[in-house]
């Protein structure tokens, strides 16, 4: 994990060619590719094949998935999972910029 407050979590994963992964659950999420891959994905009894280059951002909706990295280079992504959201600030309450909280 690389960060988690009470409305996102963001998790780094990396594995190498050959590695999988078991069946986990991801909720709402965005996905950034640190890395470009080639990866078998499964669900449901049934497989697709990505490949996905560095630099890619995409929506996840909610699923219970395994992957294998079926390349030849490590496989590198940052998903950023929501949680619920957060009350609205009224105007002029809050800091601007990032947060001075620390990463988990």
């Amino acid at each position: 994990m690389a960060f988690e407050n009470d409305r996102v979590r963001v998790l780094r994963c990396h594995d190498r060619p050959g590695d999988q992964t078991r069946p986990h659950e991801h909720p709402d999420s965005v996905m950034i590719t640190a890395s470009t891959f080639d990866r078998r994905l499964r669900q449901n009894g049934q497989s697709v094949d990505v490949t996905l280059p560095a630099g890619e951002v995409r929506w996840l909706d909610s699923q219970v998935h395994s992957g294998e990295n079926i390349g030849a280079t490590d496989t590198v992504t940052f998903f950023i999972e929501l949680k619920k959201p957060g009350p609205p600030k009224e105007p002029g309450q809050g800091t601007p910029g990032p947060s001075p909280e620390p990463a988990v």
